[in-house]
């Protein structure tokens, strides 16, 4: 049976400006989509907006038009940037479609037959901001617990959605399921408020007070409550949006035989979980539905240490941050940088490092200087690989390449987007370390070297062929591109079988070598004082870093051997190292995680600064510093070439 995979994005709110939160979310789950069509799966990847409710009746109602023409003036905003972001999605639903109305109102009458809504007076707090009502314990100061603004007091009689008599049996879910709600702790978050007792949810409103929405059914003086109607948009878009009805064929399914087969994805932001979790799981409970396979719950994205606000200024624009960097820098730098589910910050210092050290030098280097010896000792063609010229080289890089994709596919079933690429460039950067030892400028100057030269050139083809593919769901354009310039015309997106395997590259494939991937982004140097000299002033001598020998003898460099290495929590650049120094063993945290996994480290040799007073880094203490080279971004680790006894001193 063919795998299906169902991926969903929130609906976003179309009064909203699409931000870096939105691109976030709609990034990853177009890497996921990606990934599983690669693979084979029948995927279907949904987006779209929520467009009803009070905000934007409010607003159309100052910008003096109707509040449909209001989002049919917005909504292209988001259309357009997804385009720009090369989101592949198959639809985008809007909660305004007169197909989804009808299903919603479907809904919302097969519930009140069977008497799982009623009608009730009830008095609480509103927060217009949010549409939604707080009981007294939730209020604070008057201020709405979410965003802080003032709440008013509201009387009135409003149709209610059983929802505490799904409780116990939405505990017992989410512990017999341990990967439903991810990361874990958003799991254990919702646990944590599912121990209070769960109160039915206000489904309706007045239309005397809110007249955008869908009219219920069986009440015409009231419209849906904004959350129902734009939860039920994962359910009714199966309904119309695919070429067929297909709920059947891509909602889960309470048969424990044909659910291996289905998946079903929402990826949120962590700031509406508690509605996806809980509102939207005794809804489908209710009408007798299985729930989806995961609810992933990411972090938010600050920007410079600073949250994201319109008061501040400083919303991230992602059509700018595209201007100005491209698509896929932004796209790799997004999933790169975090871990997914954790909070992130945002900073065009920290791009333009990742884009300078990790996109333009090693990536970007890689494919301009392998098909640059291709052009220049091979004529402009693939040469054939002699296996009777292959070194231990060779077999490593194979080695490498074979587990590539097994490796990638456990960290993007994870969701583990900043796993995957480490494992990715991992490859990147052996292949680099390939080429260096291999020197095929000098192969090239004999004769004799002619076999070994061609199968360098063709491992190092090979190798960028297979980086394409891996890097496809994550940098569409780039990897095809990579391809292209290869001299390649397949599909990414729909690879064959033998196109996964190592020697798919055809000898005699002509390349056709183009622009870099990535050029570097120059930054400008910062003044280093006032250089302005006067005629009765002889300009000052430079200033130099220049120590004594006295000076370096105070410092104790060692040889230590790593015999453990882990992250450390909270931290994307941090490793936390066990070091044999000979005598004793130290521990060190590195600001290495950027470029090396816990599990690289371990064995190596490395050089540290053995007489360094002790220090916390993010709590942990270290006691002593590993040495590396690099200028934003650490590129290589100092070593040695002999394998050199731990704690032999550095002279």
């Amino acid at each position: 049976m063919l795998k299906t995979f169902y991926i969903t994005t929130p609906i976003y709110y179309v009064n909203d400006v699409p931000h870096i939160g939105h691109a976030y979310t709609t990034i990853a789950a177009d890497v996921l989509a990606r990934y599983h069509r690669q693979w084979g799966h029948d995927v279907f990847f949904l987006t779209g907006l929520d467009e009803h409710g009070q905000k934007v009746q409010q607003a159309a109602e100052k910008a003096g038009i109707d509040p449909q023409a209001y989002c049919n003036r917005l909504a292209p905003k988001f259309q357009t940037l997804w385009k720009r972001l090369n989101i592949s999605n198959d639809a985008f639903i809007r909660t305004t479609d007169p197909t989804h109305k009808a299903y919603v109102q479907k809904t919302l009458q097969a519930l009140y037959d069977k008497d799982l809504i009623y009608r009730a007076d009830y008095t609480g707090w509103y927060c217009t901001f949010d549409e939604r009502f707080w009981t007294e314990k939730d209020v604070v100061d008057g201020l709405c617990p979410d965003c802080k603004r003032p709440v008013e007091r509201l009387s009135e009689s409003n149709y209610f959605f059983r929802m505490g008599r799904y409780q116990e049996r939405l505990v017992t879910y989410i512990q017999d399921h341990p990967g439903f709600i991810q990361p874990q702790s958003r799991s254990n978050e919702v646990l944590g408020f599912l121990r209070k007792p769960l109160e039915d949810l206000s489904i309706s409103r007045p239309k005397s007070r809110l007249s955008w929405g869908i009219e219920l059914p069986f009440d015409a003086g009231y419209v849906t409550y904004v959350w129902f109607d734009a939860l039920v948009n994962y359910v009714s878009a199966l309904h119309y949006l695919t070429p067929k009805p297909s709920f059947d064929k891509y909602w889960t399914t309470h048969s424990t035989e044909t659910a291996s087969d289905r998946t079903v994805m929402h990826l949120v932001g962590k700031d509406i979980l508690t509605t996806h979790a809980v509102y939207w799981s005794t809804i489908l409970m209710a009408l007798e539905h299985a729930l989806p396979t995961t609810l992933f719950a990411h972090g938010w994205w600050t920007v410079n240490g600073e949250k994201m606000s319109k008061s501040r200024g400083n919303v991230v624009d992602p059509n700018a941050i595209v201007d100005e960097f491209g698509v896929d820098a932004f796209r790799y730098f997004l999933l790169r940088e975090v871990p997914f589910g954790q909070d992130g910050d945002f900073s065009k210092d920290a791009m333009i490092g990742r884009i300078n050290s990790e996109l333009a030098n090693d990536l970007g280097n890689l494919l301009s200087r392998s098909l640059t010896m291709i052009e220049r000792f091979a004529n402009g063609a693939v040469p054939a690989h002699a296996p009777a010229a292959d070194t231990e080289m060779e077999t490593r890089l194979r080695k490498t390449i074979n587990g590539l994709f097994a490796s990638a596919e456990r960290h993007i079933t994870n969701l583990e987007f900043n796993r995957a690429l480490e494992t990715v460039w991992e490859l990147v950067q052996l292949g680099n370390q390939y080429i260096d030892k291999s020197a095929p400028w000098t192969l090239a100057k004999k004769a004799e070297d002619k076999a070994r030269l061609d199968t360098v050139l063709y491992h190092g083809a090979e190798t960028l062929r297979i980086l394409g593919l891996a890097l496809y769901p994550f940098m569409p354009q780039t990897a095809q591109e990579m391809v292209r310039q290869l001299g390649l015309t397949v599909d990414l997106s729909n690879p064959a079988a033998d196109e996964l395997n190592w020697g798919y590259l055809k000898p005699g494939t002509r390349i056709a070598k183009g622009d870099p991937l990535f050029p570097r982004i120059e930054t400008a140097a910062k003044p280093q004082g006032d250089t302005r000299v006067t005629q009765d002033q002889q300009p000052a001598p430079p200033q130099t870093d220049q120590i004594t020998i006295e000076d370096f003898r105070k410092v104790s460099l060692r040889i230590g051997k790593v015999i453990a290495a882990e992250r450390v929590p909270k931290s994307t650049k941090l490793l936390k190292l066990q070091v044999d120094i000979g005598a004793e063993q130290r521990q060190i945290v590195a600001g290495i995680a950027a470029k090396y996994a816990p599990e690289d480290m371990v064995g190596k040799r490395v050089v540290i600064v053995a007489n360094l007073k002790p220090a916390k880094l993010m709590g942990v203490e270290s006691q002593g510093m590993v040495l590396a080279a690099g200028d934003d971004e650490v590129s290589a680790l100092l070593t040695t070439v002999e394998d050199v006894p731990p704690g032999s001193k550095i002279k």
